[in-house]
């Protein structure tokens, strides 16, 4: 009786609970944040976008500096980029083991300076990181708000012209980001100095996480007789930037990974001169990117050729 009793009290309240918990299990399911172009996008969700949502096919996978340097319109054996903003190989093995993509023919795995680093910040827009308990509307409440503040504006502005509109809306940008030209001197220390203090500290113990996520991706790709490859992403060699100090022990410690599963890496850390890139860590799209898919499309073709 007394719980019955609380109930009745508390009726009104417990009713917007269960009206609140429909509506965002009903935005779950429409899940706006992919299918609407009302809301900002995440970069995987742009991969899936210009690939005609299509969740399978050859990865190229890697943070920003791959979506910066490999030209997949370019390359005469075209893999999905899929580069992402802050992408780490954590984000990879969440990919693969939520289903999310499933590659085939071949994996390939570009890792910079900033791929393995576990404190990265990430993009929370990304499909695996809401939590299962977070409603959907309240994780993405930033996004709702910016949806609905246009969606208010666009009404009014209809209303006050006799007219009812709920449809008006400017698309978000769906394309994700390229860089073009050079920075100035004074951007790239400006860049190297937020690095140095946000990133270059951080040891392999910093890393721990990243590094068992390789591993779990190694074993992913052994299990489903996936081709894995590695490609040690550009560096700028500018002297005046010198690499984060725990580059060199990060490339021997994954290396070794690599080395004693026999998968292949193409290393073109130290490739590039200065005047290609567009800052630290991204090539730009005039000369860097097409260099750079040219010379991973030559090492993809080595592996057909050596296998006649």
């Amino acid at each position: 009786m007394k719980l019955w009793t609380h109930v009745r009290k508390n009726g009104f309240v417990l009713m917007l609970v269960i009206v609140f918990l429909l509506i965002d299990a009903f935005a779950a399911w429409r899940d706006p944040m992919t299918n609407s172009r009302r809301f900002e996008k995440d970069d995987f969700t742009k991969t899936l976008f210009h690939h005609q949502w299509d969740r399978s096919g050859p990865v190229f996978f890697g943070n920003s500096a791959v979506t910066g340097a490999y030209m997949e319109d370019k390359a005469q054996i075209p893999l999905v980029e899929m580069g992402m903003s802050y992408g780490k190989i954590t984000d990879l093995r969440e990919i693969l083991r939520r289903g999310l993509y499933e590659p085939e023919e071949q994996l390939v795995v570009g890792i910079d300076v900033h791929t393995m680093l576990d404190k990265m910040q990430t993009d929370p827009r990304f499909p695996w990181s809401k939590p299962s308990y977070s409603p959907y509307m309240f994780y993405y409440r930033d996004y709702f708000q910016d949806a609905g503040g246009e969606w208010i504006r666009n009404f009014w502005a209809g209303i006050r012209k006799g007219e009812i509109d709920f449809r008006t809306y400017e698309p978000r940008w769906i394309d994700k980001e390229l860089y073009f030209g050079r920075e100035t001197a004074e951007q790239l220390k400006k860049d190297w100095e937020r690095y140095e203090a946000n990133y270059s500290w951080m040891q392999l113990g910093d890393m721990a996480d990243n590094l068992d996520a390789l591993d779990w991706v190694i074993g992913y790709a052994k299990e489903h007789a996936l081709p894995l490859k590695v490609v040690w992403m550009p560096l700028n060699p500018d002297a005046a930037y010198p690499q984060p100090a725990y580059w060199k022990q990060l490339k021997e410690r994954v290396n070794g990974a690599l080395n004693i599963n026999a998968i292949p890496v193409l290393d073109l850390s130290d490739a590039f001169k200065p005047d290609e890139f567009h800052d630290l860590v991204h090539l730009n799209r005039e000369t860097g990117a097409p260099k750079f898919t040219a010379e991973v499309d030559r090492w993809l073709r080595s592996f057909g050729k050596s296998a006649k």
